[in-house]
Protein backbone atom coordinates (compact mmCIF):
# COMPACT_ATOMS: atom_id res chain seq x y z
CA UNK A 1 0.00 0.00 0.00
CA UNK A 2 1.70 3.13 -1.20
CA UNK A 3 0.05 5.51 1.06
CA UNK A 4 2.76 4.31 3.89
CA UNK A 5 5.99 3.70 2.15
CA UNK A 6 6.39 0.24 4.72
CA UNK A 7 4.08 -3.06 4.15
CA UNK A 8 3.22 -3.48 7.60
CA UNK A 9 0.26 -5.25 9.69
CA UNK A 10 -0.72 -1.91 11.03
CA UNK A 11 -1.89 -1.95 7.27
CA UNK A 12 -4.00 -4.84 7.80
CA UNK A 13 -5.98 -2.71 10.61
CA UNK A 14 -6.74 0.61 9.17
CA UNK A 15 -7.69 -2.06 6.27
CA UNK A 16 -10.19 -3.61 8.54
CA UNK A 17 -11.59 0.02 9.81
CA UNK A 18 -12.46 0.35 5.79
CA UNK A 19 -13.94 -2.34 5.59
CA UNK A 20 -16.21 -1.70 8.74
CA UNK A 21 -18.09 1.03 7.33
CA UNK A 22 -18.28 -0.94 3.54
CA UNK A 23 -18.90 -4.06 4.67
CA UNK A 24 -19.58 -5.28 7.99
CA UNK A 25 -21.91 -2.67 9.30
CA UNK A 26 -24.70 -3.77 6.24
CA UNK A 27 -23.95 -7.05 7.31
CA UNK A 28 -24.73 -6.53 11.21
CA UNK A 29 -27.97 -4.55 9.54
CA UNK A 30 -29.64 -7.49 7.75
CA UNK A 31 -28.31 -9.89 10.42
CA UNK A 32 -30.47 -7.91 12.96
CA UNK A 33 -33.17 -5.92 10.91
CA UNK A 34 -33.75 -8.18 7.79
CA UNK A 35 -32.54 -11.73 8.85
CA UNK A 36 -33.72 -11.75 12.19
CA UNK A 37 -30.66 -14.36 13.42
CA UNK A 38 -30.85 -12.35 16.68
CA UNK A 39 -32.93 -9.68 18.20
CA UNK A 40 -32.64 -6.15 18.30
CA UNK A 41 -32.64 -5.31 21.70
CA UNK A 42 -30.36 -7.15 24.75
CA UNK A 43 -32.46 -8.76 27.09
CA UNK A 44 -30.37 -9.02 30.01
CA UNK A 45 -27.02 -8.36 31.23
CA UNK A 46 -26.16 -12.24 30.86
CA UNK A 47 -27.26 -11.25 27.07
CA UNK A 48 -24.80 -8.50 26.79
CA UNK A 49 -21.55 -10.86 28.64
CA UNK A 50 -22.77 -13.34 25.16
CA UNK A 51 -21.25 -11.55 22.87
CA UNK A 52 -18.16 -12.56 23.59
CA UNK A 53 -19.06 -15.62 26.25
CA UNK A 54 -20.90 -17.74 22.97
CA UNK A 55 -21.52 -15.24 20.22
CA UNK A 56 -23.92 -14.46 17.78
CA UNK A 57 -24.66 -17.06 14.94
CA UNK A 58 -24.65 -16.10 11.55
CA UNK A 59 -25.76 -17.80 8.71
CA UNK A 60 -22.80 -18.86 6.60
CA UNK A 61 -23.46 -16.76 3.43
CA UNK A 62 -23.14 -13.89 5.60
CA UNK A 63 -19.46 -14.94 6.73
CA UNK A 64 -18.83 -15.37 3.57
CA UNK A 65 -19.07 -11.67 2.43
CA UNK A 66 -16.37 -10.97 4.95
CA UNK A 67 -12.90 -9.76 3.80
CA UNK A 68 -10.69 -12.78 5.56
CA UNK A 69 -8.67 -9.97 7.54
CA UNK A 70 -6.08 -10.27 10.23
CA UNK A 71 -8.52 -7.40 11.73
CA UNK A 72 -11.71 -8.96 11.28
CA UNK A 73 -10.55 -12.92 11.23
CA UNK A 74 -10.75 -12.72 15.73
CA UNK A 75 -14.24 -11.26 15.90
CA UNK A 76 -15.72 -13.26 12.79
CA UNK A 77 -15.04 -16.72 13.11
CA UNK A 78 -15.69 -18.94 10.11
CA UNK A 79 -13.90 -22.63 12.19
CA UNK A 80 -17.24 -23.95 11.28
CA UNK A 81 -18.54 -21.89 14.49
CA UNK A 82 -19.99 -19.05 11.93
CA UNK A 83 -20.43 -17.20 15.30
CA UNK A 84 -19.64 -13.29 15.33
CA UNK A 85 -17.85 -13.15 19.18
CA UNK A 86 -16.01 -10.42 20.28
CA UNK A 87 -12.65 -11.05 22.67
CA UNK A 88 -13.87 -10.86 26.20
CA UNK A 89 -12.97 -6.90 27.23
CA UNK A 90 -10.12 -6.82 30.38
CA UNK A 91 -12.84 -5.14 32.64
CA UNK A 92 -15.22 -7.93 32.88
CA UNK A 93 -12.46 -10.34 32.94
CA UNK A 94 -11.96 -11.05 36.75
CA UNK A 95 -15.66 -9.83 38.00
CA UNK A 96 -18.84 -9.66 35.93
CA UNK A 97 -20.41 -6.91 38.27
CA UNK A 98 -17.21 -4.98 39.31
CA UNK A 99 -18.18 -2.31 37.11
CA UNK A 100 -21.70 -1.43 38.44
CA UNK A 101 -19.76 -0.29 41.95
CA UNK A 102 -19.43 3.13 42.80
CA UNK A 103 -15.40 2.70 43.74
CA UNK A 104 -15.10 1.30 40.03
CA UNK A 105 -16.92 4.03 38.75
CA UNK A 106 -14.92 6.86 40.15
CA UNK A 107 -11.33 4.77 39.75
CA UNK A 108 -12.25 5.21 35.91
CA UNK A 109 -12.21 8.93 36.00
CA UNK A 110 -8.38 8.52 37.10
CA UNK A 111 -7.47 5.54 35.84
CA UNK A 112 -9.93 4.73 33.00
CA UNK A 113 -9.88 5.99 29.31
CA UNK A 114 -10.72 9.69 29.82
CA UNK A 115 -8.72 10.51 32.70
CA UNK A 116 -7.83 14.24 32.15
CA UNK A 117 -11.23 15.93 32.23
CA UNK A 118 -11.62 15.63 36.23
CA UNK A 119 -11.64 18.92 38.16
CA UNK A 120 -10.49 19.91 41.57
CA UNK A 121 -14.32 21.96 42.97
CA UNK A 122 -12.83 25.34 44.03
CA UNK A 123 -16.29 27.22 44.61
CA UNK A 124 -19.68 25.74 45.60
CA UNK A 125 -22.32 25.59 44.10
CA UNK A 126 -20.50 24.84 40.28
CA UNK A 127 -21.31 27.82 38.31
CA UNK A 128 -21.31 27.94 34.25
CA UNK A 129 -19.25 29.72 31.86
CA UNK A 130 -22.27 29.68 28.99
CA UNK A 131 -24.36 33.26 28.02
CA UNK A 132 -27.15 33.38 30.63
CA UNK A 133 -28.57 35.40 27.58
CA UNK A 134 -28.68 32.36 25.41
CA UNK A 135 -29.11 28.99 27.93
CA UNK A 136 -30.09 30.99 31.10
CA UNK A 137 -28.45 30.36 34.78
CA UNK A 138 -26.93 27.14 34.76
CA UNK A 139 -25.25 27.35 38.11
CA UNK A 140 -25.84 24.06 39.45
CA UNK A 141 -28.99 22.82 41.37
CA UNK A 142 -27.26 20.19 43.44
CA UNK A 143 -26.92 21.19 47.41
CA UNK A 144 -24.33 20.90 50.71
CA UNK A 145 -27.20 19.03 52.20
CA UNK A 146 -27.06 16.50 49.08
CA UNK A 147 -23.17 16.34 49.13
CA UNK A 148 -22.96 15.93 52.97
CA UNK A 149 -25.29 12.78 53.49
CA UNK A 150 -22.05 11.07 51.87
CA UNK A 151 -19.34 13.11 53.41
CA UNK A 152 -18.93 11.06 56.79
CA UNK A 153 -19.21 14.35 59.22
CA UNK A 154 -17.50 16.11 56.91
CA UNK A 155 -18.77 19.51 55.98
CA UNK A 156 -18.63 20.93 52.34
CA UNK A 157 -16.56 23.97 53.51
CA UNK A 158 -13.76 21.87 55.17
CA UNK A 159 -13.96 19.77 52.11
CA UNK A 160 -13.36 22.65 49.59
CA UNK A 161 -10.76 23.84 52.35
CA UNK A 162 -8.54 20.26 52.05
CA UNK A 163 -8.92 19.73 48.19
CA UNK A 164 -11.14 16.72 48.72
CA UNK A 165 -13.94 17.86 46.20
CA UNK A 166 -13.59 17.15 42.48
CA UNK A 167 -16.04 17.59 39.70
CA UNK A 168 -16.81 15.81 36.36
CA UNK A 169 -18.39 18.95 34.32
CA UNK A 170 -20.07 18.04 31.22
CA UNK A 171 -22.67 21.05 31.64
CA UNK A 172 -21.45 23.53 29.05
CA UNK A 173 -20.06 20.50 26.70
CA UNK A 174 -23.44 19.61 25.73
CA UNK A 175 -26.17 22.16 26.98
CA UNK A 176 -25.62 24.08 23.70
CA UNK A 177 -26.28 21.16 21.66
CA UNK A 178 -29.02 18.99 23.56
CA UNK A 179 -31.87 20.58 21.98
CA UNK A 180 -30.68 19.72 18.97
CA UNK A 181 -29.64 16.31 19.94
CA UNK A 182 -33.23 15.28 21.57
CA UNK A 183 -35.03 16.20 18.60
CA UNK A 184 -33.11 13.42 16.92
CA UNK A 185 -35.30 10.27 15.96
CA UNK A 186 -34.34 7.68 19.53
CA UNK A 187 -32.10 10.89 21.87
CA UNK A 188 -33.01 11.39 25.45
CA UNK A 189 -30.16 12.65 26.86
CA UNK A 190 -29.03 14.94 29.38
CA UNK A 191 -26.10 17.37 30.38
CA UNK A 192 -24.35 16.11 33.77
CA UNK A 193 -21.91 16.74 36.29
CA UNK A 194 -20.89 14.48 39.01
CA UNK A 195 -19.46 15.58 42.56
CA UNK A 196 -16.70 13.38 43.50
CA UNK A 197 -14.88 13.46 47.12
CA UNK A 198 -11.51 12.14 47.65
CA UNK A 199 -11.85 9.42 50.74
CA UNK A 200 -9.49 8.74 53.59
CA UNK A 201 -8.03 5.25 52.04
CA UNK A 202 -7.23 7.51 48.74
CA UNK A 203 -9.95 6.36 46.12
CA UNK A 204 -12.81 8.55 44.94
CA UNK A 205 -16.64 7.99 46.32
CA UNK A 206 -19.43 9.90 43.85
CA UNK A 207 -21.52 12.04 46.03
CA UNK A 208 -24.25 13.29 43.67
CA UNK A 209 -25.06 13.34 39.84
CA UNK A 210 -26.50 16.41 38.61
CA UNK A 211 -28.74 15.86 35.12
CA UNK A 212 -30.03 18.52 32.72
CA UNK A 213 -31.71 19.28 30.01
CA UNK A 214 -33.06 22.50 28.32
CA UNK A 215 -36.09 24.02 29.19
CA UNK A 216 -38.64 22.62 26.71
CA UNK A 217 -40.08 26.23 25.87
CA UNK A 218 -36.40 27.25 25.23
CA UNK A 219 -32.77 27.71 25.80
CA UNK A 220 -32.52 30.49 26.69
CA UNK A 221 -35.15 29.81 30.09
CA UNK A 222 -32.28 27.48 31.83
CA UNK A 223 -31.98 23.86 32.51
CA UNK A 224 -34.40 21.71 34.10
CA UNK A 225 -32.39 19.57 35.96
CA UNK A 226 -33.01 16.56 38.32
CA UNK A 227 -30.11 15.45 41.34
CA UNK A 228 -29.64 11.85 42.28
CA UNK A 229 -28.01 10.71 45.17
CA UNK A 230 -25.78 7.05 45.60
CA UNK A 231 -28.28 4.15 46.41
CA UNK A 232 -27.98 0.71 47.02
CA UNK A 233 -31.14 -0.76 47.54
CA UNK A 234 -34.92 -0.96 45.90
CA UNK A 235 -35.82 1.57 42.48
CA UNK A 236 -33.80 4.15 44.05
CA UNK A 237 -30.35 1.78 43.33
CA UNK A 238 -31.37 1.30 40.11
CA UNK A 239 -32.26 4.89 39.32
CA UNK A 240 -28.69 5.90 40.58
CA UNK A 241 -27.03 3.10 38.41
CA UNK A 242 -28.82 4.68 35.28
CA UNK A 243 -27.64 8.23 36.69
CA UNK A 244 -24.07 6.63 36.30
CA UNK A 245 -24.94 5.95 32.87
CA UNK A 246 -25.86 9.09 31.96
CA UNK A 247 -22.95 10.63 32.93
CA UNK A 248 -20.86 8.05 31.00
CA UNK A 249 -23.11 8.71 27.96
CA UNK A 250 -21.40 12.41 28.15
CA UNK A 251 -18.46 10.77 28.74
CA UNK A 252 -17.63 8.44 26.18
CA UNK A 253 -18.98 11.07 23.14
CA UNK A 254 -16.71 13.88 24.61
CA UNK A 255 -13.71 11.20 25.38
CA UNK A 256 -13.79 10.27 21.45
CA UNK A 257 -14.52 13.72 20.49
CA UNK A 258 -12.59 15.91 22.67
CA UNK A 259 -10.16 13.65 24.26
CA UNK A 260 -9.16 11.75 21.35
CA UNK A 261 -10.19 12.82 17.81
CA UNK A 262 -9.68 16.94 18.54
CA UNK A 263 -6.39 16.70 21.49
CA UNK A 264 -4.40 14.13 20.17
CA UNK A 265 -5.22 13.08 16.27
CA UNK A 266 -6.33 16.83 14.57
CA UNK A 267 -3.99 19.03 16.99
CA UNK A 268 -0.97 16.96 15.56
CA UNK A 269 -1.77 17.02 12.04
CA UNK A 270 -0.11 20.78 11.49
CA UNK A 271 2.99 19.96 12.91
CA UNK A 272 3.28 16.70 10.88
CA UNK A 273 2.74 18.81 7.75
CA UNK A 274 4.68 22.07 8.85
CA UNK A 275 7.85 19.75 9.74
CA UNK A 276 7.50 18.06 6.20
CA UNK A 277 7.24 21.30 4.38
CA UNK A 278 10.17 23.30 6.20
CA UNK A 279 12.56 21.33 8.13
CA UNK A 280 14.96 19.44 5.75
CA UNK A 281 14.98 15.99 6.26
CA UNK A 282 18.90 17.00 7.49
CA UNK A 283 17.65 19.20 9.90
CA UNK A 284 17.83 18.47 13.32
CA UNK A 285 14.47 19.14 14.79
CA UNK A 286 13.20 16.91 11.97
CA UNK A 287 15.22 13.95 13.45
CA UNK A 288 13.46 14.47 16.27
CA UNK A 289 10.00 14.98 15.42
CA UNK A 290 9.73 12.64 12.47
CA UNK A 291 9.02 9.30 14.19
CA UNK A 292 5.80 10.75 16.05
CA UNK A 293 4.03 11.51 12.76
CA UNK A 294 4.62 8.15 11.62
CA UNK A 295 1.24 7.37 9.81
CA UNK A 296 -1.03 10.03 11.33
CA UNK A 297 -2.14 11.93 8.41
CA UNK A 298 -2.87 8.63 6.89
CA UNK A 299 -4.99 7.41 9.49
CA UNK A 300 -6.59 10.85 9.75
CA UNK A 301 -7.54 10.82 6.37
CA UNK A 302 -9.13 7.16 7.04
CA UNK A 303 -10.83 8.75 10.11
CA UNK A 304 -12.30 11.21 7.67
CA UNK A 305 -13.54 8.89 5.43
CA UNK A 306 -14.59 6.21 6.90
CA UNK A 307 -14.94 7.15 11.16
CA UNK A 308 -15.90 11.04 11.81
CA UNK A 309 -17.70 11.13 8.46
CA UNK A 310 -21.16 12.50 8.09
CA UNK A 311 -23.69 9.55 9.14
CA UNK A 312 -20.87 7.63 9.32
CA UNK A 313 -19.61 5.27 12.25
CA UNK A 314 -18.87 7.78 15.04
CA UNK A 315 -21.99 9.57 14.56
CA UNK A 316 -24.05 6.38 14.31
CA UNK A 317 -22.60 5.32 17.55
CA UNK A 318 -21.73 8.38 19.83
CA UNK A 319 -24.38 10.72 21.36
CA UNK A 320 -23.94 13.91 19.40
CA UNK A 321 -24.64 11.93 16.63
CA UNK A 322 -24.29 15.05 13.23
CA UNK A 323 -23.63 17.53 16.41
CA UNK A 324 -19.95 15.82 16.31
CA UNK A 325 -18.17 17.54 14.90
CA UNK A 326 -19.31 20.73 14.96
CA UNK A 327 -18.86 20.23 18.93
CA UNK A 328 -15.49 19.20 18.94
CA UNK A 329 -14.94 22.04 16.70
CA UNK A 330 -16.27 24.34 19.38
CA UNK A 331 -14.00 22.85 21.68
CA UNK A 332 -11.14 23.45 20.07
CA UNK A 333 -12.02 27.46 20.15
CA UNK A 334 -10.52 26.88 23.87
CA UNK A 335 -7.86 24.47 23.09
CA UNK A 336 -3.87 25.89 24.66
CA UNK A 337 -0.80 24.59 23.47
CA UNK A 338 1.01 24.75 25.97
CA UNK A 339 -1.90 23.26 28.84
CA UNK A 340 -1.06 20.03 26.31
CA UNK A 341 2.10 19.43 28.91
CA UNK A 342 0.98 16.93 31.67
CA UNK A 343 2.26 19.28 34.31
CA UNK A 344 0.42 22.50 33.03
CA UNK A 345 -2.67 20.20 32.42
CA UNK A 346 -2.69 18.83 36.02
CA UNK A 347 -2.19 22.35 37.72
CA UNK A 348 -5.17 23.68 35.49
CA UNK A 349 -6.95 21.56 36.28
CA UNK A 350 -6.27 21.81 40.24
CA UNK A 351 -5.17 18.32 40.40
CA UNK A 352 -1.42 19.48 40.98
CA UNK A 353 -0.04 22.20 43.10
CA UNK A 354 3.19 23.87 42.18
CA UNK A 355 5.95 22.41 44.89
CA UNK A 356 9.90 22.63 44.09
CA UNK A 357 10.17 20.44 46.58
CA UNK A 358 8.10 17.29 45.67
CA UNK A 359 8.50 15.20 42.98
CA UNK A 360 8.14 16.89 39.59
CA UNK A 361 7.92 20.10 41.09
CA UNK A 362 3.96 19.21 41.58
CA UNK A 363 2.11 17.51 44.53
CA UNK A 364 -0.99 15.98 43.03
CA UNK A 365 -3.92 16.98 45.50
CA UNK A 366 -4.90 13.01 44.89
CA UNK A 367 -1.99 10.87 45.81
CA UNK A 368 -3.23 8.33 44.18
CA UNK A 369 -3.91 9.02 40.27
CA UNK A 370 -2.71 6.04 38.09
CA UNK A 371 -2.63 8.73 34.84
CA UNK A 372 -1.23 11.49 36.31
CA UNK A 373 1.92 9.43 38.64
CA UNK A 374 2.77 7.03 35.32
CA UNK A 375 2.61 10.42 33.25
CA UNK A 376 4.40 12.63 35.27
CA UNK A 377 7.38 10.30 34.89
CA UNK A 378 6.99 9.94 31.08
CA UNK A 379 6.38 13.41 30.89
CA UNK A 380 9.63 13.83 32.39
CA UNK A 381 11.49 11.35 30.44
CA UNK A 382 10.56 13.20 27.41
CA UNK A 383 11.44 16.80 28.15
CA UNK A 384 14.73 15.43 29.72
CA UNK A 385 15.24 13.89 26.56
CA UNK A 386 14.34 16.44 24.49
CA UNK A 387 16.60 18.71 26.23
CA UNK A 388 19.60 16.73 25.92
CA UNK A 389 18.91 16.59 21.78
CA UNK A 390 18.29 20.53 21.43
CA UNK A 391 21.33 21.51 23.72
CA UNK A 392 23.67 19.44 21.04
CA UNK A 393 22.93 21.85 18.10
CA UNK A 394 20.99 24.61 20.49
CA UNK A 395 23.99 26.40 22.77
CA UNK A 396 22.41 29.97 22.69
CA UNK A 397 18.69 31.45 22.31
CA UNK A 398 20.81 33.44 19.65
CA UNK A 399 20.87 29.74 17.50
CA UNK A 400 17.28 29.31 17.81
CA UNK A 401 16.16 32.71 16.88
CA UNK A 402 18.82 32.57 13.78
CA UNK A 403 18.03 29.34 12.71
CA UNK A 404 15.40 30.65 9.29
CA UNK A 405 14.34 26.50 8.69
CA UNK A 406 13.46 26.35 12.07
CA UNK A 407 12.01 29.81 12.12
CA UNK A 408 9.53 29.00 8.82
CA UNK A 409 8.60 25.95 10.34
CA UNK A 410 7.35 27.11 13.90
CA UNK A 411 5.68 30.31 11.72
CA UNK A 412 3.38 28.11 9.38
CA UNK A 413 2.48 25.45 12.24
CA UNK A 414 1.11 28.21 14.62
CA UNK A 415 -0.04 30.92 11.71
CA UNK A 416 -1.37 27.86 8.93
CA UNK A 417 -1.59 25.16 10.55
CA UNK A 418 -3.39 26.22 13.96
CA UNK A 419 -4.90 29.40 12.08
CA UNK A 420 -7.98 29.69 13.99
CA UNK A 421 -5.97 30.44 17.39
CA UNK A 422 -2.55 32.22 15.58
CA UNK A 423 -3.15 35.42 17.86
CA UNK A 424 -3.09 33.50 21.40
CA UNK A 425 -0.73 34.94 23.30
CA UNK A 426 0.19 31.61 24.95
CA UNK A 427 1.83 30.42 21.43
CA UNK A 428 5.78 30.10 22.60
CA UNK A 429 7.23 32.41 20.36
CA UNK A 430 10.42 30.21 19.41
CA UNK A 431 12.69 32.86 20.91
CA UNK A 432 14.60 31.02 23.03
CA UNK A 433 15.73 27.17 23.60
CA UNK A 434 13.49 26.53 26.42
CA UNK A 435 10.89 27.69 23.96
CA UNK A 436 12.02 25.03 21.88
CA UNK A 437 12.47 22.64 24.13
CA UNK A 438 9.19 23.08 25.63
CA UNK A 439 7.49 22.95 22.11
CA UNK A 440 8.91 19.82 20.92
CA UNK A 441 8.18 17.68 24.55
CA UNK A 442 4.74 19.01 23.91
CA UNK A 443 4.83 17.30 19.98
CA UNK A 444 6.33 14.28 21.33
CA UNK A 445 3.84 13.94 24.31
CA UNK A 446 1.09 14.45 22.83
CA UNK A 447 1.66 11.48 19.34
CA UNK A 448 3.04 9.38 22.45
CA UNK A 449 1.70 9.28 25.67
CA UNK A 450 -1.57 11.35 25.79
CA UNK A 451 -2.70 9.67 22.50
CA UNK A 452 -1.61 6.04 24.40
CA UNK A 453 -3.66 6.85 27.50
CA UNK A 454 -6.36 8.09 25.42
CA UNK A 455 -6.59 5.20 22.99
CA UNK A 456 -5.78 1.76 24.11
CA UNK A 457 -7.93 1.13 26.98
CA UNK A 458 -10.79 1.92 24.30
CA UNK A 459 -11.78 -1.63 24.20
CA UNK A 460 -10.65 -2.83 27.77
CA UNK A 461 -13.03 -0.58 29.22
CA UNK A 462 -15.25 0.15 26.37
CA UNK A 463 -16.12 -3.15 25.10
CA UNK A 464 -18.55 -4.08 27.96
CA UNK A 465 -21.14 -1.73 26.68
CA UNK A 466 -22.99 -1.95 29.73
CA UNK A 467 -19.49 -0.18 31.48
CA UNK A 468 -19.25 2.60 29.01
CA UNK A 469 -22.82 3.21 27.01
CA UNK A 470 -22.57 5.53 24.21
CA UNK A 471 -25.72 6.75 23.54
CA UNK A 472 -29.10 7.58 25.77
CA UNK A 473 -32.35 6.82 24.32
CA UNK A 474 -34.72 7.01 27.75
CA UNK A 475 -34.99 10.01 30.47
CA UNK A 476 -34.95 8.49 34.03
CA UNK A 477 -38.73 7.78 34.06
CA UNK A 478 -41.12 9.69 36.25
CA UNK A 479 -43.58 7.61 39.15
CA UNK A 480 -46.80 6.08 37.21
CA UNK A 481 -45.52 5.74 34.10
CA UNK A 482 -45.10 2.49 32.32
CA UNK A 483 -41.22 3.17 32.08
CA UNK A 484 -40.83 3.67 35.79
CA UNK A 485 -42.83 0.14 36.82
CA UNK A 486 -40.69 -1.69 34.44
CA UNK A 487 -37.58 -0.29 36.25
CA UNK A 488 -39.21 -1.75 39.66
CA UNK A 489 -39.98 -5.33 38.14
CA UNK A 490 -36.88 -5.44 35.58
CA UNK A 491 -34.22 -3.50 36.33
CA UNK A 492 -31.38 -5.12 33.80
CA UNK A 493 -33.75 -4.13 31.10
CA UNK A 494 -34.83 -0.55 32.04
CA UNK A 495 -30.85 -0.17 32.11
CA UNK A 496 -30.77 -1.84 28.64
CA UNK A 497 -33.45 0.43 27.24
CA UNK A 498 -31.89 3.27 27.77
CA UNK A 499 -28.13 2.60 26.65
CA UNK A 500 -26.95 1.96 23.42
CA UNK A 501 -28.99 -0.50 21.13
CA UNK A 502 -27.54 -3.99 20.08
CA UNK A 503 -26.81 -2.83 16.32
CA UNK A 504 -24.87 0.53 17.65
CA UNK A 505 -23.64 -1.86 20.43
CA UNK A 506 -21.92 -4.07 17.57
CA UNK A 507 -20.67 -1.26 15.91
CA UNK A 508 -19.26 0.53 18.41
CA UNK A 509 -17.52 -3.01 19.67
CA UNK A 510 -16.17 -4.08 16.45
CA UNK A 511 -14.31 -0.15 16.31
CA UNK A 512 -12.47 -0.03 19.41
CA UNK A 513 -11.60 -3.06 19.09
CA UNK A 514 -9.27 -2.43 16.38
CA UNK A 515 -8.71 1.06 17.28
CA UNK A 516 -7.16 -0.58 20.81
CA UNK A 517 -4.87 -2.96 19.22
CA UNK A 518 -0.95 -2.65 18.12
CA UNK A 519 0.32 -3.94 14.85
CA UNK A 520 3.30 -5.98 14.98
CA UNK A 521 5.66 -3.76 14.01
CA UNK A 522 4.63 -0.71 16.04
CA UNK A 523 7.67 1.40 17.06
CA UNK A 524 7.37 2.14 20.92
CA UNK A 525 8.84 5.30 22.57
CA UNK A 526 12.30 5.13 23.11
CA UNK A 527 12.82 2.89 19.93
CA UNK A 528 13.35 4.46 15.86
CA UNK A 529 13.32 2.48 12.97
CA UNK A 530 16.88 1.99 12.09
CA UNK A 531 19.88 2.62 14.88
CA UNK A 532 21.49 4.42 12.93
CA UNK A 533 18.82 7.42 12.09
CA UNK A 534 21.54 10.18 13.34
CA UNK A 535 25.68 9.93 13.01
CA UNK A 536 25.86 11.86 16.16
CA UNK A 537 27.14 9.73 18.99
CA UNK A 538 26.06 12.14 21.14
CA UNK A 539 22.52 12.48 20.33
CA UNK A 540 22.50 8.06 20.23
CA UNK A 541 23.85 8.22 23.96
CA UNK A 542 20.91 10.57 24.91
CA UNK A 543 18.56 8.41 23.01
CA UNK A 544 20.09 5.10 24.98
CA UNK A 545 19.60 6.88 28.41
CA UNK A 546 15.81 7.53 26.97
CA UNK A 547 15.13 4.08 25.94
CA UNK A 548 16.47 2.85 29.54
CA UNK A 549 14.96 5.83 31.67
CA UNK A 550 11.46 4.52 30.16
CA UNK A 551 12.74 0.63 31.00
CA UNK A 552 12.56 1.46 34.44
CA UNK A 553 9.44 3.25 34.51
CA UNK A 554 7.87 -0.11 33.55
CA UNK A 555 9.27 -1.77 36.52
CA UNK A 556 7.91 1.32 38.78
CA UNK A 557 4.60 1.32 36.94
CA UNK A 558 4.33 -2.95 37.95
CA UNK A 559 5.61 -2.15 41.38
CA UNK A 560 2.72 0.24 42.07
CA UNK A 561 0.32 -1.95 40.59
CA UNK A 562 0.92 -4.67 42.73
CA UNK A 563 0.67 -2.39 45.88
CA UNK A 564 -2.08 -3.19 47.59
CA UNK A 565 -2.24 0.15 49.57
CA UNK A 566 -2.70 2.09 45.96
CA UNK A 567 -6.35 1.47 46.13
CA UNK A 568 -6.69 3.48 42.58
CA UNK A 569 -4.58 1.22 40.40
CA UNK A 570 -6.67 -1.96 39.81
CA UNK A 571 -10.05 -1.22 42.04
CA UNK A 572 -12.65 -3.88 42.14
CA UNK A 573 -12.40 -5.07 38.46
CA UNK A 574 -8.69 -5.62 38.88
CA UNK A 575 -7.41 -4.36 36.26
CA UNK A 576 -3.79 -3.06 36.99
CA UNK A 577 -3.01 0.44 35.14
CA UNK A 578 -1.09 -0.08 32.56
CA UNK A 579 -1.97 2.29 29.37
CA UNK A 580 1.71 4.21 30.28
CA UNK A 581 3.91 1.15 30.46
CA UNK A 582 5.89 1.64 27.37
CA UNK A 583 6.54 -1.60 25.86
CA UNK A 584 3.88 -4.22 24.06
CA UNK A 585 3.42 -7.40 22.20
CA UNK A 586 0.82 -7.13 19.48
CA UNK A 587 -2.65 -7.27 19.89
CA UNK A 588 -5.07 -6.15 22.59
CA UNK A 589 -3.16 -5.49 25.45
CA UNK A 590 -4.15 -2.90 27.56
CA UNK A 591 -0.53 -1.07 27.32
CA UNK A 592 2.31 0.06 25.17
CA UNK A 593 2.88 3.46 24.15
CA UNK A 594 3.51 4.08 20.50
CA UNK A 595 5.92 6.82 18.67
CA UNK A 596 3.31 7.98 16.86
CA UNK A 597 -0.53 8.36 16.52
CA UNK A 598 -0.79 5.28 14.25
CA UNK A 599 -4.33 3.76 14.42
Amino acid sequence: NSDFGHLKSSDFLTYGIKSLSHDVIPLFKSAIFQLRVTSSEFESFEDVRSLYEGGIKLPTDILSQISPLPALKEIFRTDGENVLQFPPPHVAKVSKSGWMTDEEFAREVIAGVNPNVIRRLQEFPPKSTLDPTLYGDQTSTITKEQLEINMGGVTVEEALSTQRLFILDYQDAFIPYLTRINSLPTAKAYATRTILFLKDDGTLKPLAIELSKPHPDGDNLGPESIVVLPATEGVDSTIWLLAKAHVIVNDSGYHQLVSHWLNTHAVMEPFAIATNRHLSVLHPIYKLLYPHYRDTININGLARQSLINADGIIEKSFLPGKYSIEMSSSVYKNWVFTDQALPADLVKRGLAIEDPSAPHGLRLVIEDYPYAVDGLEIWDAIKTWVHEYVSLYYPTDAAVQQDTELQAWWKEAVEKGHGDLKEKPWWPKMQTTEDLIQSCSIIVWTASALHAAVNFGQYPYGGLILNRPTLARRFIPAEGTPEYDEMVKNPQKAYLRTITPKFETLIDLSVIEILSRHASDEIYLGERETPNWTTDKKALEAFKRFGSKLTGIEGKINARNSDPSLRNRTGPVQLPYTLLHRSSEEGLTFKGIPNSISI
